[in-house]
């Protein structure tokens, strides 16, 4: 007898009226939303997603299983990082062959000094379906260990302290905070970020003295403008303290003695529209980066002193029109910055005693290097990590006189692996407009590009992030499958410098949709794959991405993966009460201005959901994401169901104990990119 084939859950609908100043909409799925995560018929009807999911690929459940034991059997379960030097210890992490959180540990700069664990967060994590450790600070005299720990997956912070000289971790645990810290000289002392609980944005700068009740801790500032993000941190020399706050177009940097008892905060520079900027503390100066007359970002030296006018700023790294300064490091005798030309992120050298400049070289097409952990400023050693599709990460010491690199680590993946056997390209590809998109790539040879493969392109689009072409021992499973890999660079990111980004933002936003479209196509058009296997993978504002490109041009795709998608974006962007919200309208734009909510309603996937076929998709959420709220996702099937008019799959993996970033553990991970890649090759055969 035949199986019944599995129906999909049907949501109810119980409109709900949406308002603004520019009119009601209507939305039949907003009861979904359920701030307490508590609501029966939510959780119901969240589980009855996941059911149907489960009984519609169980037969696909064997393949599961296959690419999740290959995954985890490319990865050696007994790794460590390479040590780096600090205050006599040598810190570093490893890993114990099948647990699933790492172990920090150090030994003193001594012969044969023993190994002391400073956490093991396998330990720390039993009985807690999700944990993750945000922030480890040690203080200065390397006897106390502040950490922040999550065991929900929503990033509200639990912080912690535990003696090292004991083993004993204290029972003070101040919940809510960010992951942000900060020690004051005198190893008693910790700065922190108190987060407001309805937008769990962190407002409250606070000062927690060892031994002291939180409840008395004293509030140093208190953020009043929601648009910014707020934080603290030591700087390199450890001489002094920064607040910073950030929004998406403007900076404002406080600093204070470490060693002031009364922490007298001064202001560096007051804020500004849409000037960006940083600073990092170096002998009698401050090095500055800084988007002042500088789209693209130039380095300064200012000196130390309340209101640092910038006419007293001395140029040490100038703006240019080819090259974006994303970050920066100082040494006493150089400055290792990160820089993007080309569309690929690299590494310059800069001497400060003649401004001698120059770039770590690479002979790959497609790669990134970036910044790795720097904590010493007497050294002529810069160390730096290097990767790319075909190549696993990879950590150098550089050797800024010599110029000559000693390579200390390349990430093991254990099997038949072997880098030879695999290609990878960089190229350009034209918009409809005229613009040159980015494009990486990555093949196995023998399963070179042609119009008969199948294709895998991921994009994102947003913030300014770059989406850097670095190796995954998970993707060989589909390139050695005969999948080609590409990654889209499109407009919204910061590949091609500060442009880029701002020509994919706000009232620009839909150049990031065309211009993953015309990818697509151009790929195509050139033989890269097959028309009718082209599948399309984003996550967050890439989830977004694509629901866009799943509403304008559902052919182009076989099949979609959404991975925790933005997609109820101008429901979202007028409810300040939302996490992030109030952080996002120099983004998205302000929809209580009529032009900017025009727009987002003509590309908000939720919204323009119509009574069409679309590709086969698999939306993934989780309930505690403090990023993306899980009713999003939720809604998007919920209506998609409704409307659309193909037979396609159309699955909902709600992950009922993580946030943001999926599941926590070290392997746990990789069963939700085998589910994904399941989806993708089931499709494939269909």
């Amino acid at each position: 007898m035949r199986e019944i084939e599995p129906k999909p859950p049907i949501a109810a609908v119980r409109p709900y009226a949406v308002k603004s100043a520019y009119g009601e909409r209507t939305d039949p799925y907003y009861w979904l939303r359920d701030d307490e995560r508590s609501n029966p018929d939510v959780l119901a009807y969240l589980n009855e997603e996941n059911a149907f999911r489960e009984r519609h690929m169980a037969d696909a459940k064997p393949l599961e299983n296959a690419l999740y034991d290959e995954i985890i059997a490319r990865l050696k379960q007994d790794d460590s990082t390479v040590p780096y030097r600090k205050n006599g210890y040598w810190y570093s992490t490893r890993f114990e062959t099948g647990k699933e959180h790492p172990i920090f540990v150090r030994r003193k700069d001594l012969p044969e000094a023993a190994e002391e664990i400073l956490l093991d967060a396998n330990v720390q994590a039993a009985g807690h379906a999700y944990y993750r450790v945000g922030a480890l600070e040690i203080s200065p005299d390397s006897n106390w260990l502040a950490f922040c720990e999550d065991t929900m997956g929503r990033r509200q912070f639990t912080l912690r302290f535990k003696d090292l000289t004991t083993g004993e971790i204290l029972p003070v645990a101040i919940a809510d905070v960010e992951t942000d810290l900060a020690w004051t000289a005198d190893s008693r002392t910790v700065l922190y970020v108190e987060k407001e609980l309805e937008t769990l944005l962190g407002l409250y700068v606070k000062k927690h003295v060892l031994g002291d009740d939180p409840k008395n801790d004293e509030l140093i500032f208190e953020q009043t403008d929601k648009t910014f993000y707020t934080g603290v941190s030591n700087s390199k020399s450890d001489e002094y303290i920064f607040l910073h706050m950030e929004s998406t177009l403007s900076s404002e940097w406080r600093y204070a003695r470490a060693d002031d008892p009364q922490l007298r905060f001064e202001i560096f520079l007051p804020w500004e529209a849409e000037h960006e900027y940083d600073i990092e503390h170096l002998g009698g100066s401050f090095i500055v980066r800084s988007n002042w007359q500088a789209r693209n970002f130039r380095l300064a030296a200012a000196p130390i002193g309340p209101y640092s006018k910038r006419d007293g700023w001395t140029d040490v790294m100038p703006h240019r029109d080819d090259a974006y300064i994303e970050d920066f490091d100082v040494f006493n005798d150089f400055l290792a910055v990160s820089v993007r030309s080309g569309g690929l992120r690299k590494i310059c050298i800069h001497l400060l005693a003649d401004a001698t400049e120059y770039f770590i070289a690479s002979d790959e097409a497609a790669y990134s290097a970036s910044l790795s952990v720097n904590v010493e400023l007497n050294t002529h050693l810069v160390r730096y990590a290097y990767s790319s599709l075909t190549t696993p990460s990879t950590l150098y010491d550089f050797d800024v006189r010599t110029r000559a690199q000693e390579l200390l680590k390349r990430d093991p993946v254990l099997g038949c692996f072997d880098p030879k056997n695999y290609a990878s390209e960089f190229l350009m590809v034209s918009a409809r407009d005229g613009a040159q998109i980015p494009v990486s790539l990555a093949y196995r040879k023998d399963f070179a590009p042609d119009a008969s493969r199948p294709l895998l392109q991921y994009g994102y689009g947003a913030y300014g992030l770059s989406m850097d072409p670095v190796f995954s021992s998970a993707r060989l499973s589909l390139l050695d499958r005969g999948f080609v890999y590409a990654i889209a660079h499109v407009r919204g990111g910061q590949e091609l410098g500060r442009a880029w980004y701002d020509a994919g933002r706000k009232l620009q936003k839909k150049n990031s949709f065309n211009d993953f479209l015309d990818v697509t196509r151009a790929l195509v058009a050139r033989g890269y794959a097959a028309p009718d296997k082209v599948f399309a993978m984003g996550g967050s504002a890439g989830g977004l991405l694509m629901g866009a490109v799943a509403n304008m041009s559902a052919g182009d795709y076989r099949g979609i993966v959404a991975q925790v998608p933005f997609v109820d974006v101008v429901t979202t962007m007028l409810d300040d009460s939302i996490p992030l919200t109030t952080n996002e309208y120099d983004e998205w734009g302000d929809p209580k201005a009529r032009e900017y909510y025009d727009y987002m309603l003509s590309y908000s996937p939720y919204d323009n959901v119509a009574p069409k076929a679309y590709p086969a998709m698999y939306i993934t959420t989780g309930l505690w994401d403090s990023q993306v709220q899980y009713y999003e996702p939720a809604k998007w099937v919920a209506k998609l169901r409704a409307m659309k008019t193909d037979q396609n799959n159309l699955f909902l993996h709600a992950e009922m104990q993580a946030g943001h970033g999926g599941k926590s553990g070290r392997f746990q991970r990789y069963r939700e990119v085998a589910m994904e890649y399941a989806f993708l090759l089931s499709e494939l055969a269909r």
